[in-house]
């Protein structure tokens, strides 16, 4: 395994060059040069873009990164850092076990991230409007925004590769109509066309009663049915029918987030209540300017930042599940949690079944102690004997790295 890793470093020149152009950042050493000297090859310009991966390196990624919160994030820049969390964590994983165990486990966390990032779009959408309204989510609210848009203009055609049914049905439609008489020409049509005209009088309503009247509110009324049913018909069947072959960690955090959906909608009715009070009540108020009260600018500033803080903490809340999801890691939310392990079980002692539930191994004295809203980091528990178990860990993981490097 060993050598297969050699054998990629020496294919791919992992440099500070290589890294930089990955993440979609600018070397700064690099783009303060004129056109001249980077394509001519000067000695300034090949030294500055093949320099070797340092801390250098990673302060320029810190410092890109801490310019894009502060001018805002968008769909592209989250996707690429969760990319580069997952490759950091297949090398690790690679290195510690080997490529094919190292490859299941980096793409059950990547399923798993997947579902939260799903709900991440969803969300985001949710609160587009108010998410325009702060500073550094304008540009994640304009980029859901173009989405829409692209969806919206398409919506007549789905035809893509996530859609199977839809290209099917697109076809059978598009298939069915002549773009010259824009009649139907499909084997329904066809029949009726030739019945005879003295038995037109009782066919053609029947016709007509299908595929004008009750054809169409039947397909809108199926499709109305999938969409609301879709994702509980999908997690039903994944993780119900089929869990002898989902990953644990998938069922887990898909479970969750079902859950974690009905606390969801409380949090969100509270945001939505107070931004229409501003928006249909004390905002008409202050227009008309008749009896305005003092306090009235006030408190419209107050329920603002209210939103906007709940808004993002609840957006936050997810990024911290997705990211614990895309590192092959559980997290403890009180009766959320127990909720979710009620329906699919304590977690299997496997390499394939992610980090730590110490939650699951409680004494029953700790469950009757009451409500324990924290089971330390990364749910390894707040024992003192597991305080140190990263840096142990991390410290036999790299002793057993350089002992393999030095070996070999």
């Amino acid at each position: 395994m060993l050598y297969i890793f050699k054998l990629l470093f020496l294919l791919i020149n992992i440099n500070q060059e290589t890294v930089l152009n990955w993440l979609g950042i600018a070397d700064p050493n690099v783009q303060n040069l004129s056109a001249l000297e980077y394509g001519y090859g000067s000695d300034i310009a090949a030294s500055t873009s093949t320099s070797d991966i340092s801390l250098e390196t990673f302060r320029i990624i810190v410092d890109a990164l801490w310019l894009k919160l502060q001018t805002g994030l968008v769909l592209t820049d989250i996707e690429t850092i969760l990319f580069f969390i997952a490759f950091i964590r297949f090398i690790i994983l690679a290195i510690r076990y080997n490529l094919k165990t190292s490859f299941y486990i980096t793409c059950i966390g990547i399923v798993a991230a997947y579902l939260w990032y799903r709900h991440f779009i969803e969300m985001i959408s949710v609160y587009q409007t108010i998410l325009f309204r702060i500073p550094v989510t304008q540009k994640l609210a304009m980029d859901i925004m173009q989405i829409q848009a692209i969806k919206a203009a398409n919506n007549s055609v789905p035809l893509r590769w996530s859609n199977p049914f839809g290209i099917i049905w697109t076809a059978l439609v598009r298939g069915s109509q002549s773009q010259s008489t824009n009649s139907m020409i499909d084997p329904v049509s066809m029949l009726f066309a030739n019945i005879p005209e003295r038995f037109r009088e009782t066919t053609d309503p029947f016709y007509y009663a299908i595929y004008r009247d009750y054809g169409p509110q039947a397909i809108k009324l199926v499709r109305d049915l999938a969409r609301d049913i879709s994702s509980l018909a999908a997690y039903t069947f994944v993780t119900r029918i089929g869990k002898r072959y989902c990953p644990y960690f998938v069922r887990w955090h898909w479970t969750f987030i079902l859950i974690f959906g009905f606390l969801e909608r409380v949090f969100m009715n509270i945001g939505f209540r107070a931004n229409y009070y501003v928006t249909l009540v004390l905002i008409p108020q202050l227009k008309e300017g008749i009896n305005v009260p003092t306090y009235l600018n006030t408190e419209i500033e107050f329920l603002n930042i209210f939103v906007a803080s709940l808004a993002l903490t609840h957006l936050v809340i997810i990024l911290f599940a997705l990211l614990h999801a895309l590192c092959g890691q559980y997290f403890y939310f009180p009766f959320l949690t127990e909720n979710a392990e009620l329906h699919i079980g304590k977690r299997p002692k496997t390499v394939y079944s992610g980090g730590y539930t110490s939650w699951q191994d409680r004494d029953p004295a700790d469950i009757k102690r009451g409500l324990i809203p924290w089971y330390g980091w990364f749910g390894r528990g707040t024992d003192s004997q597991n305080r140190w178990q990263i840096g142990n860990k991390l410290k036999k993981f790299t002793r057993k790295v350089f002992r393999k490097l030095f070996n070999n």
